[in-house]
């Protein structure tokens, strides 16, 4: 039976700008970027790993809004649930890069620039309809 992961990702969109993030170099993907997240750990609900890994990731509070989809992914010898939320930046503390490389707020227009996960690419596309 294969192993199945379940990872959600935040959708934070502002003047029409997404947020993604940079993985470090000594990350699986290394150097690629991605809508900010990660991995559903045992005994946590969607909205509360997802406010963590943001958390951890980025240093900043974050409001959870409702999921936009899930998008079932088969890799050889592993299985991915990736679910995507809507997500508010909360004021009071700016964002800083903690365990990710770095962010940049960019328009969705320009995802062609920037090097995303085949998983993640396919998934984003779809479920924000964007096309290319």
């Amino acid at each position: 039976m294969k192993k199945v992961i379940r990872v959600v990702a935040a959708v934070l969109e502002r003047d029409g700008r997404y947020l993604i993030t940079q993985r470090r170099e000594s990350a699986v993907l290394p150097l690629q970027w991605e809508f900010p997240g990660g991995k559903v750990e045992a005994g946590e609900n969607d909205e509360d790993a997802l406010r963590r890994e943001l958390s951890e990731r980025l240093d900043a509070d974050f409001e959870i809004g409702k999921k936009i989809g899930e998008k079932h992914h088969i890799y050889d010898g592993y299985e991915v649930i990736l679910a995507l939320y809507a997500a508010k930046l909360i004021p009071g503390r700016p964002m800083r890069a903690k365990r990710v490389r770095d962010f940049r707020w960019v328009a969705s227009s320009e995802f062609g620039q920037y090097q995303f996960p085949d998983a993640d690419q396919r998934t984003m596309d779809q479920l924000l309809g964007i096309r290319r």
